[in-house]
């Protein structure tokens, strides 16, 4: 255990991997830290934006062909409807298990010479030192990585926030043949589906809903077509959940204390935008260290954010409204090439002011519906 470095992170899931990644990259010192033992896994759709995948390119992390599966788009599906369209020429997605992404990125970690300390608790933090048990490492910055329930937050007096409704998601994994190359989005009156293959033979299911007593056995009731498709399937991983709302803090970072990923705020599950956004600040972040001051994060943190909490915002219109979501629904399936501008909003590469135009489209399409 080394007695001081340049950058120590807190949290050693995807975020922490992808900050100390990035100040590596930097020629920066780092030890990450975290109290569980990997691989780390956590309730999440699993399918990576074309984004997340530019963002882990920057990162050196290369994931190989047949860890996951190609994502090709998104399709939505309700009420007897669907829409569907494909992610921008050029861009592509990727489904790939949680455990598995996990440990690609912490052998990339270790082959830059990050000091990876696991099962190692953080007990505390002071100006230029974190504290694990009786052990003190002496540290120039300090990153909290540790999630939604941040005790680095909490230490350096950043939870002051805003939020929006909570809400819960759950997810388990089917052994089942594959149907769909796509994410494809299941939209029931108070609740939502989640689907991506993992495999040729496994998907990954995912639900979110207001009712933290839902559970995803019970809600695939409300989504005939995927309750078919899984009726009788064995079950491969045991069901997991996790809180999930939009989150945004008022600061990110404060003296020599920065956060990254759900600890630095979130955006909700419905975007698939988690994981992408903090990949993206890893790479902000590790500029901002590496020049030695934090005060352009909080900027950059904030313009990165923009775009998920929008698309976060305009997709949670659709939930409880049932007939909203079937006439929007009728006017994606008519009208292919607005879902197909509006998912290139999404992944980025087409500008907001585009969504007026579309914004008009779908209103006249919802009066006239």
């Amino acid at each position: 255990m080394p007695h001081s470095t340049d950058v120590f992170v807190i949290g050693g899931g995807p975020a922490g991997l992808a900050a100390a990644i990035a100040a590596r990259q930097q020629g920066l010192r780092v030890v990450v830290a975290d109290g569980a033992k990997p691989p780390i896994d956590k309730a999440c759709g699993e399918a990576l934006m074309p984004d997340a995948i530019t963002a882990l390119e920057g990162l050196g992390v290369v994931v190989p062909v047949a860890e996951g599966r190609p994502v090709r788009g998104v399709r939505f599906l309700g009420s007897g409807l669907s829409a569907e369209a494909d992610f921008p020429s050029g861009a592509r997605g990727l489904s790939i298990r949680r455990t598995t992404l996990h440990g690609i990125m912490t052998e990339r970690a270790a082959e830059l010479g990050v000091d990876l300390l696991w099962q190692s608790v953080v007990t505390g933090i002071s100006n230029q030192e974190v504290q694990l048990g009786e052990r003190k490492i002496r540290t120039r910055w300090i990153v909290g990585a540790d999630g939604v329930n941040s005790r680095v937050r909490r230490w350096a007096n950043l939870d002051a926030h805003s939020r929006t409704d909570l809400r819960y998601a759950f997810r388990r994994h089917y052994h089942v043949p594959s149907w769909t190359d796509r994410m494809e989005i299941y939209w029931g009156e108070h609740t939502q589906g989640y689907v991506t293959a993992v495999s040729n033979e496994q998907v990954c299911v995912a639900v979110a809903s207001h009712d933290p007593e839902f559970r995803l056995e019970e809600s695939l009731c409300t989504f005939p077509e995927l309750n078919t498709r899984l009726r009788g399937a064995e079950t491969a991983s045991v069901e997991r959940g996790a809180p999930s709302a939009n989150r945004k803090l008022k600061r990110v970072w404060r003296k020599n204390v920065a956060l990254i990923g759900d600890a630095s705020g979130t955006v909700d599950a419905i975007t698939g935008e988690g994981l992408g956004l903090a990949f993206s600040q890893a790479a902000v972040l590790a500029n901002c260290l590496r020049y030695g001051s934090l005060a352009g994060y909080q900027s950059a943190h904030r313009r990165l954010a923009q775009r998920p909490l929008l698309m976060a915002r305009l997709m949670l219109m659709l939930d409880g409204h049932p007939r909203f979501q079937q006439r929007t629904l009728q006017i994606l399936g008519r009208r292919p090439e607005v879902f197909r501008r509006l998912l290139a909003l999404h992944v980025g590469t087409l500008s907001p002011f585009h969504l007026a135009l579309d914004g008009l489209t779908l209103g006249w399409g919802l009066l006239t519906a």
